[in-house]
């Protein structure tokens, strides 16, 4: 056996985390709580004195359950990076305001380690981030290559896509399963190897690394694809008098060849919002055009202008313009009772009710820093109309005589969250999202 993958098996191989946010920090605690010294490194000082405090900054359940001060070694020197037998790049994939896959943060990760390997240890590199079909071959190897570094003699490349589901009380980094794609078959097997003895869940090994890649951009296209195609029903359905929700219900009594998927005010997170872009154009570098996935994109990037467009029609029956109006948008989360904000809809709402000069105030309780308001209370108190852009649990469980109380006159379910029935016998005008 070589011995890297005994000191894997052993768990006496040390781990490096580039990136602790999301997907490192969990990670980095998984392995420490399964027997691995675990480093990490990060840019943010402040955000390192709190890993290193065991402060559960991302108001994650798995970190509240497991996380403790002394876990994970953090630091922004990346001189541990020579210390450690596997590497672990956790940094974000981001697309620019013209959705143009950013690859800044990948090659940063890969040069800062490319600056402080040690050839010695033939250290594992496994990519998390999320990339599109052939970055690893084309960017990341390229960058080893120009240092000097050759893979299956210095070092090993794999791709194991992160998997994550923020708020999520079942699934969650532990028992996940997962895939795992490399250069070289040694590669695979090591790595595979880590991610079996760390996780309670079946770690899949991928032909090639490039098929890697392209699993966790297929996973989160399929889901943008189904939302559109939701969404765009909701719109259909408005027209036609037809309450989508209770047709997907009904749909969902199929037990088999259905999923079902819902509509809402937009498309928020780090993944699914972004993934389909990172495909959309590698292929057309390859002469492809995915005109379906381009739909499926700007369907849902339409959801937060159709949300305003609902609530603008509402107060134009209640005779009122939506200029100048007081309008709550609550939740700027893009999930419910998470405090991640990346990529959700609820900003590009109020970007189009700045458009039409709204008077906007905004509450969540899972981002009181970003807020105008700093409760319920406060906010229902200042506004005539409602956004529920978010179904936070706090929101979910609000009633007509709630609202009515504090002189709302108009409530747009962004989430389908409330129940119907129940307020359209209220006073209030209410609409969902294709209801």
């Amino acid at each position: 056996m070589h011995i890297l993958e005994q000191k894997i098996r052993d768990k006496s191989a040390k781990l490096g985390v580039i990136g602790l946010g999301y997907v490192g920090l969990p990670l980095a605690v998984l392995a420490s709580k399964k027997g691995y010294t675990t480093y990490g490194l990060e840019q943010v000082q402040g955000k390192v004195d709190k890993v290193n405090a065991g402060e559960n900054f991302l108001q994650d359940e798995f970190l509240e359950k497991h996380f403790s001060k002394g876990m994970v070694n953090a630091t922004t020197d990346p001189r541990i990076i020579s210390e450690a037998d596997i590497v672990l790049v956790c940094v974000p994939t981001p697309v620019d305001k013209l959705y143009q896959p950013d690859l800044t943060p990948v090659r940063n990760a890969i040069t800062t380690i490319t600056k402080n390997l040690n050839p010695k240890k033939q250290t594992i590199v496994v990519v998390e981030s999320t990339i599109n079909p052939g970055v690893c071959e084309e960017v990341v190897e390229p960058l080893f290559k120009e240092a000097g570094f050759e893979i299956g003699k210095d070092y090993e490349l794999s791709h194991c896509p992160e998997r994550i589901n923020p708020g999520d009380p079942k699934w969650n980094v532990s028992n996940i399963p997962r895939v795992v794609g490399s250069f070289t078959h040694k590669g695979t097997e090591q790595t595979v190897a880590f991610y079996e003895n760390i996780l309670d869940a079946p770690v899949r090994p991928m032909k090639s690394l490039r098929e890697a890649e392209a699993t966790k951009i297929m996973e989160n296209s399929f889901r943008d694809i189904n939302i559109a195609f939701v969404n765009e029903l909701a719109k259909s359905f408005t027209a036609l008098g037809i309450d989508v929700v209770d047709v997907i219900q009904g749909a969902s009594t199929k037990p088999f060849a259905f999923m079902p998927h819902w509509p809402s005010c937009g498309v928020g997170g780090h993944c699914i919002p972004v993934d389909p872009y990172y495909l959309i154009e590698r292929a057309k570098k390859s002469g492809f055009d995915h005109k379906f996935l381009k739909l499926a994109r700007e369907i849902n990037n339409s959801m937060p202008e159709y949300t305003v467009e609902i609530l603008q029609d509402m107060l134009n029956d209640l005779k009122l313009p939506l200029n100048g109006t007081n309008v709550a948008v609550l939740g700027l989360a893009y999930k419910a009772n998470v405090g991640d904000k990346r990529e959700s809809p609820s900003y590009k709402i109020i970007e189009h009710l700045k458009k039409h000069k709204a008077q906007i105030h905004t509450f969540d309780p899972f981002l009181l820093k970003e807020s105008t308001e700093k409760s319920l209370e406060d906010i229902l108190s200042k506004s005539q109309a409602v956004i529920i852009a978010t179904n936070h649990s706090l929101f979910t469980e609000l009633t007509p005589e709630t609202l009515e109380k504090h002189s709302v006159l108009a409530i747009v379910d962004g989430k389908n969250c409330l129940p119907k029935d129940i307020f359209e016998k209220s006073s209030l005008l209410y609409r969902g999202i294709g209801r």
